[in-house]
């Protein structure tokens, strides 16, 4: 379960806190770690020296310019979130996410990412709603600044406590408990709600000129359903039948 876990961190400025990501995942059994457009050269000597012996997964590490590339494969994406919203979206506490995580993990193509923002400013709203669950790490009311490391600490325990308490399957489960198609992956969820906007404003739903938050509450409520391949290929030819018959329809009113 441990290996299908990727902490990706968001425009990090300080390779010291890669580095101290780094090993906060190894003491936990993590080992992927991804980058998103860093904003400091991730395997500087601070990176390495502070990963004390972690220094494979600084090896291995990805690369990524962009939060899409770096989830695109992974079926639940949660993001660490210390700022209330405008938008209200799905939060939990580390300890709810350790109590979900087996579940998401079950089955063998499922991958979940934890995602970290910038030291200073964390994650945009952007970059929230294109996760599933927001993840909230209660810190004391007088003082709340966790440095960067310390909150992949606290979310690699609670991933290792969840591994922990897994008890091994020791017989088949009985018909009905699987669920009959994988979950949809980051990627293919993206194309989703590209058509759908796509769609919305052909039709003239969507005003992109004035979105009134529109497709920000729907990736909350599709996100929140956590759509299966087959749920999203559905809502996908359903948005096709819609862009065939309104072109048939537009076709004929310019006869």
């Amino acid at each position: 379960m441990l290996d299908r876990i990727r902490i990706v961190l968001i425009g990090t400025s300080h390779p010291g806190n890669i580095g101290g990501a780094a090993r906060a995942m190894k003491t936990m059994g993590l080992g992927d770690l991804a980058v998103v457009a860093p904003r400091c050269d991730p395997r500087d000597g601070e990176a390495h020296a502070r990963s004390s012996g972690s220094e494979d997964i600084l090896d291995r590490m990805r690369h990524d310019d962009t939060l899409e590339q770096a989830v695109a494969d992974c079926t639940l994406v949660v993001g660490a979130s210390a700022r209330s919203r405008t938008l209200p979206w799905p939060l939990c506490s580390p300890r709810e996410l350790s109590a979900r995580l087996p579940g998401e993990l079950r089955p063998a193509e499922a991958r979940a990412a934890l995602v970290f923002g910038r030291e200073d400013v964390g994650l945009s709203n952007e970059e929230l709603q294109r996760c599933h669950s927001h993840v909230h790490i209660p810190t004391s009311d007088s003082y709340g600044s966790l440095n960067l490391a310390a909150a992949v600490q606290v979310l690699a325990y609670e991933c290792r406590q969840a591994w922990l308490t897994t008890a091994p399957a020791s017989a088949p489960e009985p018909f009905g408990v699987e669920w009959d198609n994988p979950l949809a992956s980051h990627d293919d969820t993206e194309r989703l709600f590209t058509h759908l906007e796509h769609t919305l404003t052909g039709i003239g739903f969507h005003d992109p000129a004035n979105p009134r938050q529109l497709m920000a509450r729907l990736r909350r409520l599709l996100l929140r359903s956590r759509l299966d391949s087959m749920e999203l290929n559905i809502l996908r030819g359903i948005l096709t039948r819609i862009d065939r018959a309104t072109q048939k329809g537009d076709s004929e009113h310019s006869r």
